[in-house]
């Protein structure tokens, strides 16, 4: 069974913002971008702005998206992730769910200990690869 998920790429100021988990959640103290599952029968940018309202406060202008990665992990169990692209938003950012969150230069990504579903991207983004 493939779970399908969205993350936003929220950047700001040349930098993009980087959420680490809760030591309670799966794969505890991990590195990611905001995001969440996509529930059936919803749209994905409308999942993610969903994720994005329940995680951080705010109502975010979903753009493009920018990378679709299948990862599958060791388990057996396998992700599809769609990144989008997020410049815009309104609203007074607050960090609900989150051990820590941060802003960082593409650049400075790969210092962070990402979920392993997340390293091509990451790897894509500091290498300046794909740029937002």
């Amino acid at each position: 069974m493939m779970k399908r998920v969205v993350a936003g790429l929220i950047v700001r100021d040349g930098k993009i913002l980087v959420c680490q988990r809760t030591k309670h959640q799966t794969m505890p103290l991990k590195w990611e971008f905001p995001g969440g599952k996509i529930e059936e029968g919803e749209q994905p940018r409308y999942a993610l702005r969903r994720e994005l309202e329940e995680e951080l406060g705010i109502d975010a202008t979903i753009g493009d998206e920018v990378a679709r990665i299948r990862h599958e992990y060791k388990s057996g169990n396998s992700v599809e992730l769609r990144f989008f692209v997020v410049r815009e938003y309104g609203g007074e950012m607050e960090n609900r769910i989150f051990r820590d969150m941060q802003w960082v230069r593409p650049g400075e990504l790969p210092s962070f200990d990402f979920l392993e579903a997340d390293l091509k991207l990451v790897s894509d983004l500091s290498a300046g690869r794909l740029t937002l």
